[in-house]
């Protein structure tokens, strides 16, 4: 059965509507960025869990999402509502998401370790419940925004924008005001008073990007594809689920993009304890860090559609990983090999630096490529089913964005207990040992990680050719069941869905 489509033309998308929709990646990428950057350091040397528990903790909220997400990717697929498939869960989910944000960074002071372990693991599945609600609605809006091949690479480049602004900027936020070390040595991201004002001031834009997105994009409800009416069994949406992923394309990809997510959760978790410990930087040294990844990742924003042009998505996703690896893993492994420059050096503030402004380049280009990838196999999916799955496709790309912040995180408290790293450590006075078992450790799981998901993303098999034409067998499919429904002797009626 074939997808009922908006009732009139849709005019073209333009500027403003971009924008609306864009912002809402704002709510988003603070919340992740939040997660993987701050919430072990935390919780473990702040709030004083053992690093065991929290990645527990994280690892159980990841499996709520892996049953969560393709439930609810299906139940948007096929709502009816005068608000069309994705706008209800967006606004419903904007008052509690922030609210439960808020209360995450706040828990009660003298609790024990077992209540506060409690209370951890209900704000992470209400902020991930939540989350879900808005995210995956709204990366399934792209797809039906910008339908061609390096149109939908633009307006996902637009929508990486605000994902640095949110998150990163949010970073740079954090140790610049909020959590910024005072000249006495007090204050800074070990200091619990900071935590109030930086986590308010994330809930509050993250309510208001929601509503500016939804909203925003409210005056395209009408020309979005609405599902058929239509009575759906439990069997029937099983049966409809495994029919849209089997799909090798997709199958690819979203086990590609997991272990990328797991990589960056990995160095996101990490890089404040190396950040501190390893290279030994003060606060100040850290939020310049954050800030040239802003940097990097505006860069990323505006090349992604050259890449993907001159390269085509796929290939131009591969070269950057592989540029990306290698970039990365420098700074640690001339250290482990004694020829990194010296802590509290210049010359090693420029290597990270340089790092940094390169690897966050390279990172943005590679989201939006793999975000553009995963979403051109809706239509390769329309093709073989006949339905529009975009929730449940990119249901996947939720569950990714998730894994950065708890398979992530679980990799790097995985790392952090192995190597012995100690609790409440101070800057300066963790023991040598120690630090370069973290190296070691360190480098091996991010190339394992990475190298599966280029060996993954080599399976794709979707070019801007296959494309085309999967976008003209949609076209004359509805132009046929358009002139069935006008009458016999107009069309030739419906054509079955390619089943191939």
């Amino acid at each position: 059965m074939t997808s009922v489509a908006g009732p009139t033309a849709a005019p073209r998308l333009g500027l403003g509507v971009k924008l609306f929709y864009a912002v809402g990646a704002t709510a988003t990428n603070l919340k992740l960025r939040a997660l993987s950057t701050f919430l072990v350091i935390f919780y473990n040397q702040v709030v004083g869990l053992p690093p065991q528990m929290v990645g527990s903790i994280l690892a159980i909220a990841l499996i709520f999402d892996a049953v969560l997400d393709p439930v609810l990717g299906q139940i948007s697929d096929n709502l009816r509502s005068r608000w069309g498939r994705r706008h209800p869960f967006m606004l419903a989910a904007a008052l509690p998401y922030a609210v439960c944000f808020f209360l995450l960074w706040n828990p009660p002071a003298g609790w024990s370790q077992e209540a506060l372990g409690v209370y951890l693991l209900v704000l992470i599945f209400a902020v991930r419940f939540f989350d879900t609600f808005f995210e995956l609605p709204h990366q399934a809006l792209a797809p039906e925004l910008a339908q061609a091949y390096d149109e939908r690479t633009n307006l996902l480049a637009l929508r990486h924008f605000f994902l640095v602004a949110g998150g990163l900027g949010m970073t740079v936020l954090a140790y610049q005001v909020f959590l910024k070390e005072r000249p006495d040595g007090t204050g800074g991201v070990l200091a619990r008073d900071g935590y109030f004002a930086y986590s308010l001031t994330g809930a509050l834009i993250i309510f208001g990007t929601i509503l500016a997105s939804v909203f925003g994009t409210a005056s395209r409800i009408p020309y979005l594809a609405a599902p058929p009416k239509r009575a759906i069994t439990l069997k029937g949406m099983a049966t409809e689920v495994f029919h849209t992923l089997n799909n090798r394309s997709f199958i690819s990809m979203a086990l590609a993009s997991m272990f990328v997510a797991v990589a960056v959760g990995a160095r996101n978790g990490l890089e404040i304890y190396f950040g501190l410990y390893f290279w030994e930087l003060r606060q100040s040294e850290l939020a310049t860090l954050a800030t040239v990844s802003v940097i990097g990742g505006f860069l990323g924003v505006f090349l992604a559609p050259m890449v993907g042009h001159r390269l085509g998505k796929k290939w131009g996703a591969i070269t950057m990983f592989l540029l990306v690896i290698f970039v990365h893993v420098t700074p640690v492994s001339l250290r482990l090999l004694g020829l990194a420059p010296a802590n509290g050096t210049p010359e090693l503030l420029w290597l990270l630096y340089g790092e940094e402004i390169i690897n966050a380049t390279m990172a943005a280009i590679i989201a939006i490529l793999l975000a553009s990838l995963i979403a051109d196999v809706v239509e390769d999916a329309e093709v073989k089913t006949g339905r529009r799955s975009e929730g449940l496709l990119l249901s996947a790309n939720s569950l990714i964005r998730k894994a950065v912040s708890s398979g992530g995180i679980l990799a790097a408290t995985t790392v952090l207990a192995l190597v012995g790293f100690p609790d409440k450590a101070e800057r300066g006075e963790v023991a040598p040992e120690v630090l370069h078992s973290l190296g070691l450790a360190y480098i091996p799981v991010i190339l394992g990680f990475y190298g599966v998901a280029i060996a993954l993303i080599s399976a794709y098999t979707i070019d801007r050719d296959k494309h085309a034409e999967n976008l003209e067998t949609l076209r004359l499919r509805a132009s046929e069941a358009a002139a069935a429904e006008a009458g016999p002797g107009i069309g030739s009626g419906e054509v079955a869905p390619d089943q191939r």
